[in-house]
């Protein structure tokens, strides 16, 4: 009878560990999803907001890029705070910010507000992402959780890119372009609460106090950069000058105050491990490459090629929809590749699809891209996956939200950089279709071939990594 009761006793404790880690990975996907339908939501209706805001060409410009800003500067210092004060506790209020963030954004009567909205919901966003697959780890670490979370994860991010400029534009259909904003304040609050149930606090670094000098340097030299980036796009050229001039001296700050704190943000021991640098330029050239593509993929579409932005948010859908779908079935696919294997083949893959969206001409239809877009779907998905899977475990345990913030803050600067180089090498006479063509043609050779050389340097940085080791 004890017998029986033991074993009784450890199958409901089974049970209840497995429940607590599906509710955990539950919100952990939901709360990225709701942050990536913010992030692209723009995409869908950007005409509209223009409009309704009365937003000049280079505030525009702002709408589209105020969140990734605001989560670029925010990724790291979250993930830093979280693991010295509790990643719950960071998590909750990542949520409440990005609600709050949303309803500026509903409320908005001007531009500007409108951009002090995205704004904000991009650091409450940073909160969120920065803390979840670390808060999932938590609850259970061992590998095959661990490769499960990831999955998801990336499922969350691609799902929510491709139906975001879809929600924003069947919205728009109906005149209410607000609305996708009051939506995401209630997600936001309802994932706030519901953290409560679905996380355990983790323990805090004892001794540790966050790097206010580091964390003011960090987070002033990467927003003095973002903004130059923008007024590049802009044409400002003196701005954009000064701007970098600042964020390369408060960059340089930053590098020299790590090196002499005490409890510093960025432990650059770590990039000593070929696995942790391996990941960092992994997710720096998913930015530059496949991202900063796909970011200006729907302009293209517009401009050039006659379509509606709903109807440009429904192809570019077949891209991140199928990139979700990828990111869980590659949980089964991967399981015996190393996580070093699985991004450098996701980024060699993903350059292949990238160079299948080159060789448009003046006859070519939309149904030329599918192949391309499909392929680089597929494979995205994969790499996805292989980030979130690496972005913990290629730190400490007890570092696992400055990983996350780590492995993103590269993503979204990189993504920046690469949309700028994009923009730029694309740019073309607004009556010029042949140029703008050409332009694309150009830029998706150039997006490919950084994935592919991204993919070697991948392996290159691991096989260096143990060489020293």
């Amino acid at each position: 009878m004890n017998r029986l009761s033991l074993g009784d006793a450890a199958t409901r404790r089974a049970g209840v560990a497995r429940r607590s880690f599906a509710a955990a990975l539950a919100l952990t996907s939901l709360s990225t999803f709701g942050a990536m339908l913010a992030y692209s939501g723009p995409l869908g209706n950007a005409a509209t907001l223009t409009a309704a805001l009365a937003a000049g060409p280079g505030t525009t410009m702002w709408i589209l890029s105020s969140m990734s800003t605001g989560l670029a500067v925010s990724l790291l210092t979250a993930g830093a705070l979280a693991d010295q004060s509790g990643r719950r506790r960071i998590f909750e209020l990542g949520a409440y910010v990005f609600a709050v963030g949303s309803a500026v954004c509903a409320t908005s009567a001007t531009a500007a507000q409108f951009v002090i909205g995205r704004l904000v919901e991009g650091v409450g966003a940073a909160g969120v992402i920065a803390t979840g697959l670390g808060l999932v780890a938590a609850v259970n670490s061992d590998a095959r959780a661990r490769s499960a979370s990831a999955s998801w994860w990336g499922a969350s991010m691609g799902l929510g890119i491709a139906l975001g400029p879809l929600m924003t534009g069947l919205f728009d259909l109906a005149g209410l372009w607000s609305a996708p904003y009051w939506l995401l304040a209630a997600v936001g609050v309802s994932i706030a609460i519901a953290s409560r149930w679905c996380f355990p606090e983790t323990a805090v670094i004892p001794g540790r106090r966050l790097d206010l000098l580091g964390a003011a340097l960090m987070t002033g030299g990467l927003g003095l950069l973002l903004v130059a980036l923008v007024e590049v796009r802009q044409g400002g050229v003196r701005p954009a000058l000064l701007c970098a001039g600042g964020a390369a001296v408060a960059l340089a700050a930053f590098a020299i105050s790590q090196l002499r704190s005490r409890s510093p943000m960025v432990e650059f021991a770590l990039f000593r491990r070929g696995d942790f640098a391996a990941a960092t330029m992994a997710a720096a050239v998913t930015g530059a490459g496949v991202i900063a593509l796909m970011s200006f993929a729907c302009t293209f579409l517009v401009t050039s090629m006659g379509m509606s932005t709903l109807e440009a948010g429904a192809l570019l859908g077949l891209w991140s929809g199928t990139s979700a779908v990828s990111a869980v079935l590659s949980r089964r696919l991967v399981a015996r590749l190393t996580g070093t294997a699985q991004l450098a083949i996701g980024l060699a893959a993903t350059g292949v699809g990238l160079l299948m969206l080159t060789g448009l001409g003046a006859d070519s239809t939309a149904g030329r891209l599918i192949p391309g877009l499909l392929v680089a779907g597929v494979a995205t998905g994969v790499l996805n996956a292989g980030l979130g899977r690496q972005a913990t475990a290629t730190v400490p345990p007890d570092r696992a939200a400055v990983g996350v913030g780590m492995n993103n803050t590269t993503r979204y600067v990189g993504a920046s950089i690469g949309v700028t180089v994009v923009g730029v090498l694309a740019a073309a006479p607004h009556d010029d279709i042949a140029a703008r063509l050409s332009g694309w043609n150009h830029v998706a050779v150039l997006t490919g071939v950084v994935s592919l050389v991204g993919a070697a340097a991948v392996l290159a940085l691991v096989r260096f990594g143990r060489e020293r080791g």
